[in-house]
């Protein structure tokens, strides 16, 4: 997942359309993370297999599949606008709430290497490494920024985007052109590589089946792509230029995410990496190689300041999402409390809380890397759940919906679709299933505690909004909820669906929600 992973991004504010170049550039930096890259460096060369793998199966499917859904169903609700028109309010509450529980998983993950890189701003490298993997240290910073971050996202917009305007450029891409540069030009001095370079060490080993374990998480590296997809109809001949902006910004993406993660495995041995720790030790062997360290303290601030200036401003993305879905009356009137700024308070107390109790694991499991992993392979998981059900969404509407107008779709009919979509959800489904695999690489306890407690918090989280669901009242719909009706509410589109009264269709069951009204 990336660290700007930008959530429930704004329309932009302009009347120019947006050309091919700034499309491209727009997602890869909502794409792009580096604190992924150690866990990845793990497998040397065949890493590129990894990578182009996803993208073809993953990272060009959701950037397609959802620039379609979102030109075809511009109505506010996003994954719970285009789910719910396939098969009802329910799964796509699901979704939604897949979306915002992912999220507070992702965060205690990101906000971990914030702290290992406040770990290694001191002088000595041997001493900062010790600090990075203290628990109680890292359960401290977690805390201490994410709650910080909180409160600010409770002064709304404006303020938050003061705080967050440059992480992505400090933290991102100017720390990983200094770690590409660096790490070829060690290579290209003739110093010895920590990884064998053959053509043999591409395609990896599948008699060995730890190699798919780890590699399953490279796909959240590719999460976030589509939500610029609502900015598909402010591109300039969007048909045509759209889906060069995405293989540009595809190819951007896998090129820093495949030389910056060769550059990790040329100074770090295999045996030595860290998914914590060893970006910030490989950054301190090259300054060191290069005569610089002291852009060591330096990088790591940076990197942090990332991190923590991106977290101002995801806390309150997904929020405001589930805060949409609450007024449309599918939670209770206790979530949909607001402040003067707008903000969903209860909402962000909320994960707040949930992102602590999450936190305090790292002082459960036997190690910060053990924790670090579990939540990591969590939040892939309930990620994949919103992706299964946003693919499936996007199959079905072609058939259920054919005549809709879609500014952008898919090109080849409904062969085409059928390619890429289902390539999307083949792609996450198999990613879902090695999720809950535990990797050999890392210590993680007793794996059998680690598969029981995935698949515990995976069956929570997924049977907990169809509780929610189920005891709704019509009550709970706010007064000023803007939310428009399905289009099956409307009688149009699926007959099977519209055939029913509004209400009743998908699994609304009796006791469902009255019909809504146009707004």
């Amino acid at each position: 997942m990336s660290d700007t992973h930008t959530r429930n991004t704004p329309p932009l504010a302009t009347s120019k359309k947006l050309g091919i170049g700034t499309v491209a550039i727009m997602n890869i930096v909502a794409v792009v993370s580096l604190r992924g890259l150690p866990a990845e460096a793990e497998y040397g060369l065949s890493s590129v297999f990894y990578y182009l793998f996803a993208a073809v199966f993953f990272l060009i499917p959701v950037s397609l599949v959802a620039a379609e859904l979102a030109t075809g169903w511009s109505e506010k609700g996003g994954i719970f606008r285009w789910v719910g028109e396939a098969f009802g309010p329910k799964l796509a509450f699901l979704a939604m709430f897949m979306l915002w529980i992912e999220v507070t998983v992702w965060f205690p993950t990101a906000l971990t290497f914030a702290a290992v890189s406040l770990a290694f701003i001191g002088p000595d490298q041997r001493w900062d490494e010790a600090l990075s993997a203290n628990k109680f240290f890292i359960l401290a910073i977690v805390l201490a920024v994410y709650w910080l971050a909180t409160f600010i996202a409770f002064r709304g917009v404006e303020t938050f985007a003061k705080v967050s305007k440059w992480g992505g450029i400090i933290g991102t891409i100017i720390p990983a052109t200094i770690l590409i540069v660096l790490g070829f030009s060690y290579l290209f001095a003739g110093n010895t590589p920590q990884i064998q370079l053959s053509w043999d060490q591409v395609v990896p080993d599948f008699t060995n089946f730890d190699n798919v374990v780890l590699a399953a998480s490279i796909f959240l590296f590719y999460a976030g792509m589509e939500m610029n997809a609502i900015h598909v109809t402010e591109v300039d001949n969007p048909k045509r230029n759209y889906p060069i902006a995405i293989m540009l910004s595809a190819l951007g993406t896998v090129l820093i995410f495949v030389l910056g993660t060769l550059a990790i495995a040329f100074v770090i041995p295999q045996a030595d990496i860290n998914l914590t720790q060893s970006l910030l030790v490989a950054y301190d062997d090259m300054f060191k190689w290069a005569g610089l360290e002291w852009l060591g303290p330096v990088t790591a601030v940076a990197l942090a300041i990332g991190v923590l200036a991106g977290v101002v401003t995801w806390v309150a993305g997904p929020s405001s999402g589930l805060l949409v879905v609450a007024k449309a009356g599918y939670l209770p009137r206790w979530w949909q409390h607001t402040n003067a700024h707008g903000m969903a308070t209860h909402i962000l107390l909320l994960q707040a809380t949930l992102v602590s109790l999450l936190a305090v694991l790292f002082v459960v499991l036997p190690s910060v890397q053990a924790v670090y992993q579990m939540l990591s392979q969590l939040t892939v998981i309930l990620y994949l759940v919103m992706y299964l059900l946003m693919f499936a969404a996007a199959l079905y509407l072609r058939h259920s919906q054919p005549t809709r107008a879609r500014p952008y779709r898919i090109p080849g009919g409904n062969f085409g679709m059928w390619i890429i979509g289902g390539a999307g959800f083949i792609g996450s489904l198999l990613a879902f299933v090695f999720s809950f695999i535990p990797p050999s690489q890392i210590s993680v306890g007793s794996p059998t505690m680690y598969v029981g407690i995935l698949v515990a918090l995976t069956l929570f989280f997924c049977i907990l909004p169809f509780l929610i669901y189920m005891v709704r009242k019509p009550s709970w719909r706010a007064e000023n909820s803007d939310f428009a009706p399905f289009t099956w509410q409307t009688g149009v589109g699926d007959p099977a669906l519209s055939a029913q009264p509004a209400g009743l269709s998908s699994g609304l069951g009796k006791t469902s929600l009255p019909p809504i009204s146009k707004s």
